[in-house]
């Protein structure tokens, strides 16, 4: 952050700008070099707003930090040597001051994970819990190498979930506006030159003009309910109730409810397989999945079992009671506590759900554009009908 201070020294005011954390540590610095500080205010650059959105520190930012990381503490360098060249290459603001305010904790004697905590809107517990036991085991570099792996999956998972919903939404919202514009401005101006002919009209016109009608008389109206309502509805989904009932109905819708049950079986088997494999308890790595699994649906079932495992059950007799976790994850949870390698089995169940991840987001794919096809066609035909229909009565009326 930029700051100006006006101050004196030796018997002249200086005006001048100078980058720092706070203004704590502006008048540090004017301290520290004998100045007398007068006025001390931070800067703010025009159209910061568009700066903070187009500087905001992105999930990708935070793969790419972590590889590069892993990269170079791999080739010898230490971390805050890594920080230091990662700082000088960075023209990011936000980022670059994430950067330079981890060295500089990091050479005040502080650990890397506990530099960490200061972002957790940026760094997931998961995160903070590996590099811990990275640090712990004296393993870092290799942890974060794992860890990296893992971010670039997800990057990549969320890359083809985003794919293959753009097309769909794109095309959703534009029928959507040009329907919203037909049927309260042009439709109306249409359907008003059958009013002067004294001729019977068909059902679908009847209706087709009762709604222009009401869309053209009370659209303001219209536009202010669909605001307040999805206000409303975005409240209630914040609310532990809402969250619940909104997390169950996405379930349940066909296709895209097996996405998402998909999904956080991907990233809860791979971050059981992550920690387990790093030396973290079950019972930390249960606690951690906790945290980080978004469905509640998901999210109160690992505290079941979180409670079974504490009470001395097995983690796969754990899932098998909870009744949502496919048969193939229990038995392998089974086998791998069996044969002592639990990380190894979670990391093949996890790969495994990938693989299906694949196969459904295509599923997804393949029904969508179609059905938004027909829709597409039924309005438009029903538009189509209704419009001309009255015409052909009218050219009877005249013969």
């Amino acid at each position: 952050m930029k700051y100006s201070y006006k101050a004196i020294i030796n018997d002249k005011v200086e005006t001048k700008t100078i980058e720092a954390n706070s203004q704590n540590d502006v008048l540090a610095y004017l301290r520290k070099n004998k100045y007398t500080p007068i006025k001390i205010e931070q800067i703010t650059p025009m159209f910061s707003s568009f700066n903070t959105i187009f500087n905001k520190v992105s999930f990708n930012d935070i793969v790419n930090l972590t590889r590069q990381i892993a990269i170079m503490l791999n080739a010898g360098l230490t971390l805050v040597d890594s920080l230091n060249i990662i700082e000088k290459q960075t023209t990011k603001e936000q980022l670059l001051s994430v950067v330079k305010n981890l060295e500089k904790d990091i050479l005040g004697g502080k650990k890397f994970s506990e530099a960490l905590r200061k972002y957790p809107q940026l760094f997931s517990n998961l995160y903070i819990s590996l590099i811990r036991s990275g640090e712990a085991s004296g393993k870092l570099s290799d942890i974060l190498l794992r860890l990296a792996d893992n971010l670039e999956k997800e990057r990549e998972f969320q890359t083809k979930i985003k794919g293959s919903l753009t097309y769909p939404i794109i095309v959703i919202t534009g029928m959507g506006g040009v329907m919203f514009v037909m049927m309260t401005f042009v439709v109306p101006k249409l359907l008003g030159l059958y009013k002067d002919f004294n001729i019977e009209l068909p059902l679908s016109t009847k209706i087709l003009i009762a709604v222009s009608t009401f869309m053209a008389n009370f659209w303001p109206i219209i536009l202010i309910a669909l605001f307040i309502a999805f206000t409303l509805t975005q409240r209630f989904i914040k609310t532990p109730k809402g969250k619940s009932v909104f997390d169950k109905f996405l379930l349940k819708i066909p296709v895209f409810g097996k996405i998402i049950s998909i999904s956080a079986l991907v990233d809860s088997t791979r971050t059981l397989s992550i920690l387990i494999g790093s030396g973290v308890s079950i019972l930390d790595t249960l606690s951690i999945i906790i945290d980080t699994t978004n469905n509640i649906v998901y999210h109160d079932a690992f505290k079941h079992i979180l409670q079974q495992v504490e009470k001395g059950q097995k983690l796969g007799d754990s899932f098998a009671n909870e009744g949502i976790f496919p048969p193939i994850l229990i038995q392998m949870a089974s086998v791998g506590e069996q044969t002592g390698h639990l990380d190894d089995t979670m990391m093949r169940i996890s790969h495994y759900f990938e693989l299906e991840s694949e196969t459904a987001v295509k599923t997804m794919s393949t029904l969508i554009e179609p059905l938004i096809l027909v829709v597409l066609g039924v309005g438009v035909g029903f538009l189509v009908i209704s419009v001309i229909t009255p015409i052909y009565s009218l050219t009877s009326s005249f013969k």
